[in-house]
């Protein structure tokens, strides 16, 4: 991701052209010029801007003209648009949000003004493209930059790593409208408890696995009450007959039935405390070992991550199972049923 965004602005006025350079560089923003409707669709072909500052009246193509060929091709049709309009045309603003702009300015403008207009609408492009489409949860990119921004500051923080278990089978049992109810009931028992801590932040990686970032006084906490809550709720996604068993039979490969438990849910806890993980990459991979050994025990599982040297990835290569101290690593505690 480029460090400074870039706008493409789009007038046939060539004072009205420097004057936005001017106020746009000085909000912080990389400025890209484009004369008419032509030269604005032909610089979209060779690179694509992060948002589209375009004038209603032109010659030639003008500004709805141009807006209907961005949302009529793939490549530019999710590009946030930014509508220049004369002061009191109302008529030109409800036609250009008709065909899909995203917001308008009128005519003459406030320098203030626009650069918080495009401010606000970059940030809500970026929450809208980096969201899972089934949760709205923050997806891959906004996970990677608040761990860097957090890790870059050497701030201390809990890293939870949740993922289901037996999922696949109980998507496969009842189908993929079931098995995103399932997704959708973590997805909000998640919020409801991590977003009502301080410092504190969801995200969705995709499928089945979700993180959060907490204060690291938190971590523990989190994690057993998520775990506790699933355990009482899942149950509620089965249908009496299953539930009553305790399991749902499916076919294998030979067409022998086998039987699953319960979806359950481990939780891989990585408390920083020294900004000894260094970077993303080793952060995750801890985790994922973690998990990994969770996700081999039965039930529920909360794993945790008590050391902090920066070789930890390395050396965590086959997490034992021999019922280690909570001081050493990995630690597995099976949450208490309900």
């Amino acid at each position: 991701m480029r460090e400074t965004e870039t706008i493409l602005v789009v007038d046939d006025d060539q004072h009205l052209r420097t004057i936005l350079k001017h106020v746009l560089e000085q909000g912080g923003f990389q400025v890209e010029l484009a004369e008419d409707g032509r030269q604005a669709l032909a610089r979209l072909q060779q690179e694509l801007p992060d948002l589209v500052l375009l004038d209603v009246m032109m010659p030639g193509l003008d500004g709805f003209d141009v807006l209907r060929e961005l949302r009529s091709r793939f490549r530019t049709h999710h590009l946030p648009v930014i509508m220049l309009t004369a002061k009191g045309e109302t008529p030109q603003k409800v036609r250009g949000l008709e065909q899909g702009a995203n917001d308008y300015l009128c005519k003459p403008f406030v320098p203030e003004e626009l650069v918080l207009r495009v401010r606000n609408m970059l940030q809500l492009s970026r929450s809208q493209r980096d969201a899972n489409p089934l949760t709205g949860l923050p997806g891959n990119r906004a996970i990677a930059r608040e761990l860097n921004r957090r890790l870059e500051a050497g701030q201390a923080f809990g890293f939870l790593y949740f993922d289901l278990d037996h999922f696949k089978s109980f998507n496969d049992h009842y189908g993929y409208v079931k098995g995103d109810a399932v997704l959708t009931m973590l997805a909000d028992l998640l919020a409801s408890e991590v977003l009502s801590c301080d410092d504190a932040f969801l995200g969705h990686v995709g499928g089945d696995d979700f993180v959060a970032v907490s204060r690291p006084q938190d971590a523990d906490g989190l994690a057993e009450r998520i775990v506790a809550e699933f355990d009482r709720s899942i149950l509620g996604q089965y249908e009496p007959e299953d539930r009553r068993r305790g399991y749902i039979e499916l076919p294998d490969r030979t067409g022998r039935l086998r039987r699953f438990p319960p979806v359950s849910l481990t939780v891989a806890v990585v408390v920083e405390q020294q900004g000894n993980f260094g970077h993303v990459g080793r952060l995750n991979a801890v985790a994922a070992e973690l998990k990994k050994y969770g996700k081999s025990l039965p039930g529920s599982q909360i794993i945790h991550e008590r050391r902090f040297p920066v070789e930890a990835a390395a050396a965590q290569t086959s997490p034992p199972a021999d019922g280690r101290d909570e001081g050493e690593t990995p630690s597995a505690r099976r949450p208490e049923q309900p």
